[in-house]
């Protein structure tokens, strides 16, 4: 299939002419290829997926080119298309091509746009690397490559300290995640003798209670490969306990924000574990593992986003929470539903990042919420969008009608599964779903409210005045506080547009393909037809959870900062420890600094002050250049320059050594 391998090389032949031709191309040639790059894969993308939509398509293996060979380990380079593939291909392509315009109005004033949309087609290469792969090993490349490419966007403002921080926290922290990920797969290859995934995936359900020997232990062989395996996606995919480099990730451009958050990295995790699906149904406990962490990543990332005021920032716990759901949902054996909401959810949450985008350009690049209000007036076509995307991640719908946004359908699903798989681990997951589901409606309508509603805060305020760089002399007697807010250019429309309608429909019109066909899946994920049935049959209660929570989290909203504003300083005043603990991440950032980063940084000083500078450097170059000096002054007394003192030392020296033969 010719067509895949456009899809997959055109970003990366686009990233490396714009990188190296860079500004001897200029600003527009730069971006008319790597864009233009990114809208053909794209194209040719979505003829493949909606050809195993409507079953004509048929799975396939690319060749590529001969890899490895080495003695028992041996692979080549392939490119596998399935179901799985096609939708991640779809939401990877349609997402990075609409970023990609995007970044045409957002990075306009920028001067170095040829880097920077080079690293955005490299970043879409490399995840587009990793959901091809046919092998772990070629999955590796490209989870290294999307780590290496983050890198760079996070820190792309190399010159903001705080952005170059944020970047090194997102490379360490996935380093973390990426040690058991490696381990993960030098364990699959000892225990099962391959790397090639359609052959570990055929052998896994055999290796079912079968043991291994870890760390002096005889353990369950399918729960340790697979518990490695999640740490990689834990850190990948930010969830509780790796998450910490998720909202630093803000630091960088907000497209960056989009394609990082909504189709790329972050949902490498959830992908791999429903490729994988074969082996993780085969160790229980790790399911278990995936259940709870995403469950307890879903709640603990909403909480925070109800206190945060950067609009980026709000966004980004949201997706941690969003992650969440499609872990737990992987956990309790519905892939189906994980892949669904990681479909619905790249439409969404890319729109909400890209509108806040526009909110920030408006802005003259204000991130503070506490600085808007009232801003619907003055962007209504931004408006718009981000209403779309708030009805979308809320999950605004129908039950009796069949119809609702995009959320409506992917995340309720999610909850009913959850229900329906009767475990405990199932339970817990969804009463946690339900209370996430709650406070994401809350902090989606608290944004909504604070940016768009209620007075214009940013009229005659100082921080205004001083972000625009204008001082109160300059404003003189403009009542504004000289700013005007101003809808985005057209390049940043557009895509707004474009992705409001799969944040609409694209949970209508897809929810029965991913849910209840198992044809569907057939030969990329494990699908469970009876829990697919089972999810159907949940009370009607449980089917009205998330519309019942959303109301009320709506209703909140609306009473704390619409109808009484003074009410949420109240709160504040009277729950203050529990506020501050919230806002400050529950003091995981200060908690990894006591534990890991000062000791760290103790041993460091240690090493160079007591090894490096006292024993290398003394006894070593130190050492050693002292001996000379030394040895040097010495000598100098010994040159006395008469030619008989010379013949003596050389005499001397003859004697001894005609002795030293003579006794051996």
């Amino acid at each position: 299939m010719a067509s895949i391998l456009a899809i997959v090389f055109l970003p990366l032949l686009a990233a490396l002419i714009a990188g190296l031709g860079n500004r001897a191309l200029g600003n527009t040639v730069s971006k008319v290829l790597t864009t233009g790059a990114l809208f053909i894969s794209c194209a040719l993308s979505w003829p493949i997926f909606l050809g195993f939509l409507n079953g004509t398509a048929q799975a396939e293996v690319v060749p590529v080119l001969q890899w490895v060979q080495s003695g028992t380990l041996s692979f080549d380079w392939a490119l596998r298309v399935d179901t799985l593939t096609a939708v991640m291909l779809v939401v990877i392509t349609s997402v990075s091509a609409l970023v990609h315009l995007y970044s045409w109005g957002y990075m306009d004033e920028d001067p170095d746009q040829p880097r920077f949309f080079a690293y955005l087609s490299l970043f879409t290469f490399a995840m587009l690397m990793l959901v091809t792969a046919d092998n772990l090993v070629q999955m590796f490349f490209g989870w290294e490559g999307v780590g290496l490419a983050s890198y760079l966007l996070i820190g792309f403002w190399f010159k903001k300290p705080s952005a170059n921080a944020a970047a090194i926290k997102a490379f360490v922290v996935n380093r973390v995640g990426d040690l058991g990920f490696m381990l993960g797969i030098f364990g699959t290859f000892l225990v099962f003798g391959t790397v090639s995934i359609p052959e570990i995936l055929e052998a896994a359900p055999a290796m079912a209670g079968s043991s291994i020997g870890f760390l002096g232990y005889r353990v369950d062989t399918m729960t340790v490969l697979c518990i490695l395996l999640f740490i990689g996606a834990m850190g990948k995919s930010a969830q509780l306990g790796l998450h910490t480099w998720l909202p630093d990730a803000m630091e960088g451009p907000t497209p960056v924000s989009a394609l990082i958050h909504a189709a790329t990295m972050v949902t490498a995790g959830v992908f791999m574990v429903c490729r994988l699906s074969p082996m993780f149904e085969a160790a229980p406990i790790a399911l278990g593992v995936v259940t709870v962490v995403g469950a307890a990543t879903c709640f603990f990332a909403a909480t925070i986003g109800t206190t945060q005021w950067d609009i980026k920032r709000v966004i980004a716990y949201s997706t941690c929470s969003q992650l969440g759901y499609m872990f737990f949902a992987a956990g309790v054996g519905a892939y189906g539903a994980a892949m669904f909401h990681l479909f619905t959810h790249a439409f969404f949450k890319a729109l909400l990042f890209l509108g806040a985008g526009s909110v920030i350009h408006a802005m003259h690049h204000e991130q503070d919420m506490r600085y808007y209000g009232d801003l619907r007036k003055h962007i209504p076509l931004t408006f718009w969008a981000m209403m779309a995307g708030t009805l979308a991640i809320t999950g605004v719908g129908v039950y009796w009608l069949g119809a609702g946004f995009a959320g409506f359908h992917s995340k309720d699903a999610i909850l009913e599964v959850a229900f329906a798989s009767g475990s405990e681990t199932g339970m817990l997951a969804f009463w946690a779903g339900v209370v996430a589901a709650l406070l994401t409606s809350f902090y989606s309508w608290r944004l909504m409210f604070l940016t768009f509603w209620g007075k214009p805060r940013w009229i005659g305020s100082e921080h205004i005045q001083h972000s625009v760089h204008k001082t109160p002399e300059e404003v003189g007697e403009d009542t504004t506080g000289g700013y005007h807010p101003h809808e985005s250019p057209m390049a940043m429309l557009v895509p707004l547009g474009l992705l409001s309608i799969g944040a609409v429909f694209a949970g209508y019109v897809f929810h029965h393909a991913f849910i209840d066909e198992a044809g569907f899946w057939a030969g990329s994920i494990y699908f469970d037809e009876h829990l697919a049935h089972a999810m159907h049959e949940v009370p009607l209660l449980v089917k009205l959870a998330a519309t019942i929570v959303m109301i009320i989290g709506l209703v909140i909203a609306w009473y704390a900062y619409i109808r009484k504003t003074d009410f949420p300083a109240k709160f504040v005043k009277e729950f203050s420890a529990l506020h501050k603990f919230v806002f400050n991440k529950w003091y995981f950032d200060e908690l990894y600094n006591i534990v890991f980063v000062k000791p760290a940084f103790w041993l460091g000083r240690v090493f160079w002050k007591a090894g490096d500078v006292g024993i290398i450097d003394r006894f070593g170059p130190d050492g050693a250049a002292w001996a000379v000096s030394r040895g040097a002054v010495y000598a100098r007394k010994i040159q006395s320059g008469y030619l008989y003192s010379y013949a003596l030392v050389m005499l001397l020296g003859l004697v001894a050594a005609l002795s030293w033969v003579m006794a051996g």
